[in-house]
């Protein structure tokens, strides 16, 4: 089911998360070493990784519950993260295994990291320059 979101509810999810993207990107990017020895924690943390799944599919519900949007503008970004956000949470619930494989999978390959970071700052910057610097509904420029 499609959800019909108003621009309020786009504006204000592009605004949460555009800067949490831009955030997290430039630590992978700035201190790499730093998210690596986290990753390499969490590897020896199930329940780390249970409570990071429920967190997760929660967040990504709340997201599809308000914001299942299919369109073809920057608002799809924001359904896509929920998706993404809702059956990587169900994933590292039912099958944790395979996160603990995706982990060495990072860590094995180093510049897939330097990669993570630079998609997710590009994503974080349109979410900023669409919430915050772009009426929602015309397009124009603040």
């Amino acid at each position: 089911m499609t959800t019909i979101a108003s621009p309020r509810i786009s504006l204000f999810l592009a605004r949460l998360l555009g800067p949490i993207f831009v955030a997290i990107a430039i630590g992978v990017l700035v201190n790499g070493a730093v998210f690596r020895a986290i990753a390499e924690e969490g590897l020896r943390s199930h329940a780390l990784i249970y409570l990071t799944g429920l967190f997760a599919i929660t967040a990504g519900v709340a997201i599809l519950l308000n914001h299942n949007v299919w369109v073809g503008d920057w608002r799809v970004l924001i359904t896509l993260f929920g998706w993404l956000a809702a059956i990587g949470g169900a994933q590292r619930i039912i099958w944790p295994q395979w996160t603990e494989a995706a982990i060495r999978w990072f860590l094995d390959h180093p510049t897939s990291l330097t990669v993570a970071g630079i998609i997710w700052l590009l994503i974080g910057a349109v979410l900023c320059f669409f919430g915050y610097f772009r009426e929602p509904v015309t397009g124009v420029t603040r």
